[in-house]
């Protein structure tokens, strides 16, 4: 008889799920009872845990049983849907994503050709800028006691201000709304470099490293230099 079958409990109202938590209360009460404070102290004792433990962890499986049984049908259904719509948006994988990388080189080498484009015109404004400011100086002290020349030098001085202006507009059309994104990335070339590099800075990230390592390592039953093995012991 399944034991996930409702039919298996004809006679009460209480489902697999209710019988197995009844059993799992009982359990815990009786686990409250010996876990008082009090150490055990003979055989027949710790006998008696053993059973209450495996019983505990065996409710605790069938339970967990039930509960993988009751949500099948959910998962089968979040995963249908989520099979129907991974093709087209499962990240990189999807043809969203894949059509979008696809694009992205052709997008980038052109706006960044746009963005060389600018760089150069906003390069040249800024020179004729420069230029100009310096024949508007050089005019304004030529023209000491020169009336025409002092107009001549004024309007040398407005056409100074237009190219700086000009320049200016050269320079943010070179810097903002490019459409491009600028990321980095680290690539390790010299690992002793970099150990030596973060070290000082990264202490304790290294130390949770190694120290992640050397757990894995420990039943191994070798040294592991600047360890100390710690054996401990868990009742099954």
């Amino acid at each position: 008889m399944n034991a996930l079958d409702p039919k298996a409990f004809d006679g009460t109202n209480m489902t697999p799920f209710d019988e197995v938590v009844a059993e799992i209360e009982d359990l815990y009460a009786e686990a409250g009872n010996w876990a008082d404070g009090s150490p055990i102290d003979n055989q027949a004792q710790c006998d008696a845990l053993d059973v209450l433990d495996k019983s505990l962890l065996d409710a605790g499986k069938r339970l967990d049983a039930l509960r993988v049984e009751e949500k099948r049908p959910l998962d089968e259904q979040v995963q249908a849907i989520q099979d129907r719509y991974n093709p087209f948006i499962q990240p990189k994988k999807g043809k969203v994503d894949l059509a979008r990388s696809a694009l992205n080189p052709l997008r980038a080498a052109w706006k960044d050709a746009e963005r060389r484009r600018k760089e150069a015109e906003a390069a040249k404004a800024r020179a004729e800028a420069e230029e100009e400011a310096r024949k508007a100086e050089e005019a304004m002290r030529a023209s000491a006691g020169n009336l025409a020349a002092r107009e001549q030098a004024e309007e040398q001085v407005a056409y100074a201000k237009d190219a700086a202006k000009f320049a200016a507009e050269k320079d943010k059309a070179a810097t903002t709304g490019l459409g491009l994104r600028t990321s980095y990335r680290a690539e390790l070339t010299d690992l002793n470099a970099a150990i030596k590099h973060y070290w000082p800075l990264q202490r304790q990230a290294f130390a949770d490293l190694v120290s992640d390592i050397a757990n894995r390592e420990a039943g191994a039953g070798v040294e592991i230099p600047g360890f100390r093995i710690i054996e401990e012991r868990k009742a099954l």
